[in-house]
This record gives structure tokens, sequence and C-alpha cells, in this order.
């Protein structure tokens, strides 16, 4: 896909009150093109055969053939990227891990009811989505150049941290950041960490509900136990605490451990959760406890955030191109000085074992 010429969508989908919400949503974006709708699978790939888009909006339940079916024909026959927007994902069910196992890049929530309302009210969110997926790579493709729009930055939630005031102590922590593609990214990551492997918190973008199916999910496939955070839960070793959709989280210092904190607040760096704000919060209070990994994702959040975590010591690593889905999050801390190692995706539970097995200087 040239960066010059607007993204191609593709909505499939057999309510024609979401078609036409969709449609009105996609077009207040410059950059995004509706190429045409489809009622069902088979007049979507009809209309494939015309012309190819750039992304395909997909929902499950549909006549004559599910969405579930058509998705696995698609990745199976032609890749593409996929944006899975179901009802049936709604409350992170089993089916939200199949259709991301089965290829899609991203899914969006759909609600039964109000579905209209919730899918105007989330016109940033589906617009960012057709962006990244436009980028995703898929069998080697190469994402183009993307444009980093204005945001506001973890200053609206907590103020930076001050070098030189965090006190050395023995507990080391391990925050991670990911969003596009960092679901199966962070599965192969986490279970392959053996159960002594150091405490883990982690920002993944999803949707709110989502969350905590996923966190069970991963709980039932690692030797670390996985839950979805909840205020106050501390960050022991054998543990990974994941962000709830939809709130912010944040280590804070308990005498010589650590613990969570999850709260409300506004977008950073258009996420919430924001992997920005996760890493301020454990550069204030862990220092050169810390090791940072930011992972596979469009855009720029966690960058500045693991930058201020390399200059108060903590070690920092960014995910390489091409093991990335999208390689936005990661080149933007590249390109700002904050990873201090850029490392394949199969390297990063070495470096967590590595960093769990050392003491800090």
């Amino acid at each position: 896909m040239s960066a010059s010429r607007p993204i191609r969508v593709l909505i499939v989908d057999d309510s024609a009150s979401v078609r036409q919400t969709l449609c009105g949503i996609l077009e207040t974006a410059p950059d995004i093109e509706i190429l045409g709708t489809a009622a069902d699978p088979f007049i979507a790939a009809r209309r494939i055969q015309e012309e190819i888009p750039d992304v395909i909006i997909l929902d499950l339940e549909m006549p004559r053939m599910d969405g579930l079916t058509f998705l696995r024909k698609i990745m199976a026959q032609k890749p593409l990227p996929v944006i899975v927007c179901s009802t049936l994902t709604e409350a992170g069910s089993r089916i939200l891990f199949e259709v991301l196992e089965a290829g899609a890049v991203d899914v969006l929530p759909k609600p039964r009811v109000d579905t209209r309302q919730f899918l105007l009210e989330s016109t940033v969110r589906v617009c960012d989505a057709v962006r990244a997926a436009a980028r995703a790579k898929l069998r080697g493709s190469r994402p183009p150049r993307q444009l980093v729009e204005a945001k506001l930055s973890a200053d609206v939630v907590l103020p930076p941290p001050v070098p030189g005031r965090v006190v050395v102590e023995t507990d080391r922590i391990v925050c991670i950041g990911a969003s596009t593609g960092g679901t199966e990214a962070l599965r192969d990551v986490l279970e392959v960490l053996p159960a002594e492997s150091p405490g883990l918190v982690i920002v993944q973008h999803m949707p709110e509900h989502f969350t905590a199916a996923f966190a069970k999910r991963l709980n039932g496939l690692c030797a670390i136990a996985v839950k979805e955070a909840e205020d106050g839960d501390l960050v022991l070793r054998g543990r990974a605490l994941i962000a709830p959709g939809g709130r912010h989280l944040m280590v804070e210092r308990r005498g010589a451990s650590y613990a969570v904190s999850v709260k409300d607040g506004p977008l950073v760096a258009r996420h919430r959760p924001s992997v920005d704000v996760l890493f301020r919060s454990a550069a204030r209070a862990a220092g050169a406890n810390a090791l940072g990994i930011l992972m596979t994702g469009m855009g720029d959040d966690g960058a500045n955030g693991l930058l201020e975590m390399r200059r108060v010591g903590a070690q920092t690593v960014a995910q390489d191109e091409a093991s990335c889905v999208v390689f936005g999050m990661p080149k933007e801390a590249i390109d700002r000085g904050a990873a201090a190692k850029v490392l394949p995706l199969e390297q990063m539970h070495l470096e967590i074992r590595r960093f769990g097995s050392t003491t800090v200087a």
C-alpha cells in the first residue's frame, strides 16, 4: 500500500445500520476511503475479486457463512489485514482468541444494544484500528511511514521522575507495553518464562472487558501466574499483572517491594491504559530495579516513558522491526534513544531471565 493514497476499506456486516454507521465514521478520516460494503462473505468475496482492499472490517454472525470461517479462508488464500467487529467478542469470550489466532489484526467490540451510538463514540478507536491494520506486517510486507499525531502525555496522570531519588532495593520488576500484534507476542514471551521469573506488569492496548479473559487464557498456558491487575495487587516473583482495559496501571513502592495502582484518567498518548503512564510510574518507583520492554504496536505510546526509565538507570529494550506486526511504538523509542537494546521477539524471554538473575550495581 502506498502511503500517498487513502487506506481502502471493505466493510462486511449483515446489518445495514452497522454498515452505514461504519461508513459514516470512516468518511470523517481524510486518509481512509470506503472501497465498498457487503452483507455477507459471498458478496465480499466477489468484491475482493474485483478490487483488493487494504483492510477488511468483518462481522462474525452473518448468513450463509460465519465470519470466522471467512477469516480463515482469507488468511489461507489471500492474507489481508482484517479487523473483527462483532457482538461475540463483547465479553472477551473464547471467540476473541480464535479470531486472533486465525489471523485477525485487531478486534473491536460491538454491543448488542445501542450499537450505532457505541460505534460513533468509538470513532477515534475505529479509525486508529484501520490505520494500524493497514500497516500490519503480513507475510513479510513492510508497513509504510506513519505519522504521529499530537496527544496528551503522562503529565496529566503523574509528574515525571526525578533522577537520583529512587532508593535501590533488592526487588526487580519488568514492565512491558504492547499494542497491535501484542496479544500473540505476549503469549510467545510469557509462556516460556520459568515460574521464578521477576514480577511483570503489562499494558496491552485492549478494549474494556477483554483483558480479564486474556489474562485467564495466558494463566492457563504459562508457568507463571497471570491475572488482570486489581488496585493494590503486589508485584510478586512468578506473577504477571495485566492492566484492565479502560484503566491506567501504575507501579508504586511498598517498602522494599512494589504494588500496582489501577486508576481512571484521561487518555494518554490516545490510550487508556497507557504504556507511558506505566513506564513513568516504574521510573519513579523502581528506577534501576526495573526493566522496560516496548513491543509491537502503532503510534508512540511508551516511547517517552521508556526514555524516562532509561534516564533513571532502568534497563530498556525495544522489539526489532523484523519480529513486529507493526513497527511503530518500538521505532519511536529507538529513534528517541530510549532503547538500550533492540531485540527480536524470540530473545525477550532470555532478557527477562537475565535481568531477573542479576543484581543492581
